[in-house]
């Protein structure tokens, strides 16, 4: 199991916005400048971020914006936008353990609620963390290599 990178990638888009938002029009060409990924995977996150409402992209000249404040979004949120879960679930299971097997007849009942109970730990630990806590601890790590 592995969480895609399209999650870091939305964090650090976040990061980007927040940090840069003064100075800079943030499109995906500047995001990908930092990020260091084509600005095509760029562009699709930001879709994907805007359906979930977190930012707006402005069309044409572009730009892009975040829609509340950051420490009101939190890693959950990212992950939920940009991860998408099938049926909501982290973990796929196999799709036919033998039914005539003891072990694949019973799989699915030792196994289900356990998972589940480990999906939500991990998604009650996102809950914990904001773009704030990110870009915060960004600016402490620029000022200390002043």
């Amino acid at each position: 199991m592995q969480i895609s990178s399209r999650f870091t990638i939305a964090i650090h888009i976040f990061a980007c916005i927040e940090t840069f938002k003064e100075d800079y029009k943030i499109t995906s060409d500047f995001l990908s400048s930092s990020i260091n990924v084509n600005p095509v995977i760029i562009r699709k996150i930001l879709s994907q971020l805007k359906n979930a409402g977190l930012i707006e992209v402005a069309r044409g000249t572009g730009g892009t914006a975040i829609t509340r404040p950051i420490d009101e979004i939190t890693f959950y949120d990212v992950y939920k936008a940009v991860d998408l879960l099938e049926d909501g679930e982290l973990f796929h299971f196999h799709e036919n353990p033998n039914p005539n097997c003891p072990v694949g007849k019973n799989i699915h009942t030792a196994l289900d609620d356990k998972l589940l109970k480990i999906q939500e730990a991990m998604e009650n630990e996102m809950k914990k963390y904001t773009i704030a806590d990110v870009v915060n601890d960004i600016k402490k790590n620029i000022e200390k290599s002043k």
